[in-house]
């Protein structure tokens, strides 16, 4: 099965290396790993790898059944250090209605190893 961040690689040989407890290597790996495990609901993942001071609670991102996720493009990814910006584009759908773009440049930080979302500005 082909990972669903849009590497063109199998999901367990992509993102789901991250998803079973090994570090992104990257920030940009990171958000690919995130925006799949919004894709497949996985909410622990996505807790595990915000930052403490900005993770929201668990029940703020239960999934809805009735979103589609349709695809993510990366426009570009910078790292500084400990400290990296990635800007994307995410498309999905709510049930019926018409797709939506989520444009963002997200914020992240490495701490002991590990990459951490931060927080994003949208577009």
């Amino acid at each position: 099965m082909s990972c669903p961040c849009g590497s063109g690689r199998a999901a367990d040989a992509c993102c789901g290396r991250w998803h079973a407890g090994a570090p992104a290597p990257t920030a940009e790996a990171l958000m690919r790993s995130r925006y799949s495990a919004y894709v497949s609901g996985d909410v622990a993942y996505l807790l595990a790898t915000w930052h403490a001071d900005t993770r929201p609670d668990a029940a703020s991102l239960t999934p809805d059944p009735a979103t589609r996720w349709l695809g993510l493009e990366v426009k570009r990814a910078v790292e500084d250090g400990d400290t990296a910006i990635v800007e994307f584009v995410a498309r999905f759908k709510v049930g019926g209605q018409p797709a939506v773009r989520l444009h963002e440049t997200s914020r992240f930080v490495r701490e002991d190893g590990r990459w951490f979302y931060v927080d994003g500005a949208f577009s």
